[in-house]
């Protein structure tokens, strides 16, 4: 019989396996495609993935041996609370890389999500996993687990470290807005966009200053640029200017390859209430101010786009998982998950299309296939 090819099976390949061999009744590439295709179908437990396993047996047996059955609940936890995350990341972040050749990255998005219902020694009290996403394409890239007893702040150099960041733009909030951060970017090949705010009290400072002079000034002396935009809909108007200063000077010195300063000006109105509020970021490229704001606006797609669906459809949130590393690899399973879910052209949200993997295994066996390396 000729099995179907599910590419992911090739990534796993190498994956060391962290079991003895006397307790290795089931296949590692077992285990982790049975997970995988589980949580694509709705399983958000190890006691669901077996079920899963049971009930898609006969499935399953099209593309994998299973020369024990199915593993058991138990089973699937104390290999997943083994495997070392870092390497499982290793496996699927490789897949996620052939995949964006193919699709044209550009922006990556990094940003902190906690899983609160699995407590951890970290600096949130909980599982903290920190995520790398390609915006545009929507692309789980990476994932790094918070150590306990740590921050974010140290999660995410080990992140981008997995990463090919040649050409990528690398947009982080203020928690990742750090000297040693923006240069690994740099050394990597990458840019950088950084949130500046009180964490990093001398550069907010100094942006402002420079801003509040400008402004002042009308710009007199500074390469600039500035873009405007109106929207409005569903009884909400916001307005919002971005204005970039090329090449900013009075700058502490330490951040690698400056080549611009921005603000955002955002002013809305919802119903009768007003808001203002402004950001200030710092960046390696010198694009337009139109460019520059269309890629803060993406930067939150990771909230959107990867964030809201896992507590949403996925309800992470609720998630108990946290035996040695299980809860942080069945985080990236998730993520892979939505990921593919989120990929395939089929209409619907991804709890639908969830429910809908689970009823038909042909569009399951699409989903898992519709990555393809060009």
């Amino acid at each position: 019989m000729t099995r179907p090819d599910i590419a992911l099976t090739r990534y796993f390949a190498d994956l060391p396996d962290p079991r003895i061999d006397r307790t290795k009744k089931h296949a590692l590439g077992d285990i982790l495609v049975i997970t995988v295709c589980a949580v694509i179908c709705g399983a958000d437990t190890f006691e669901e993935v077996e079920r899963f396993g049971r009930a898609k047996y006969d499935w399953l047996r099209r593309f994998l041996e299973l020369p024990n059955g199915i593993p058991s609940h138990d089973t699937f936890n104390r290999v997943f609370a083994a495997l070392d995350p870092r390497q499982f990341g290793d496996c699927f972040a490789r897949w996620m890389a052939a995949l964006c050749t193919a699709t044209g990255l550009r922006q990556v998005a990094v940003d902190g999500k906690v899983v609160r219902r699995a407590p951890r020694d970290t600096f949130s009290g909980c599982l903290h996993l920190v995520s790398a996403w390609a915006t545009e394409n929507r692309l789980i890239l990476g994932q790094q687990a918070v150590a306990d007893g740590s921050h974010e702040i140290a999660a995410i150099p080990e992140l981008l470290r997995v990463l090919d960041l040649a050409g990528a733009l690398v947009t982080i909030d203020a928690a990742g807005c750090q000297v040693e951060i923006a240069r690994q970017v740099r050394e990597q090949g990458g840019h950088y966009l950084l949130t500046v705010k009180g964490n990093q009290p001398t550069l907010h400072d100094a942006l402002r200053a420079l801003f509040e002079r400008a402004l002042d000034d009308d710009f007199a002396g500074l390469r600039h640029d500035t873009h405007e935009a109106t929207e409005e809909g569903h009884g909400r108007r916001e307005w919002r200017c971005v204005s970039v200063i090329y090449d900013p000077p009075g700058l502490p010195p330490d951040w690698a390859d400056v080549a611009a300063a921005v603000l955002v000006t955002r002013e809305r109105r919802v119903g009768e209430q007003d808001g203002w509020e402004s950001h200030c970021y710092l960046t390696s490229l010198a694009g337009t101010a139109e460019e520059l704001g269309g890629y803060i606006r993406s930067h939150w797609d990771i909230e959107n786009g990867l964030h809201w669906v896992l507590d949403v459809a996925f309800r992470e949130g609720a998630n108990r998982t946290r035996a040695g590393h299980a809860g942080a690899n069945l985080g990236l399973v998730r993520r892979v998950a939505a990921s593919l879910l989120s990929q395939d052209g089929a209409r619907g949200s991804i709890k639908a299309k969830r429910f809908n993997a689970a009823l038909d295994e042909s569009y399951l066996l699409r989903v898992l296939q519709g990555f393809t390396e060009n």
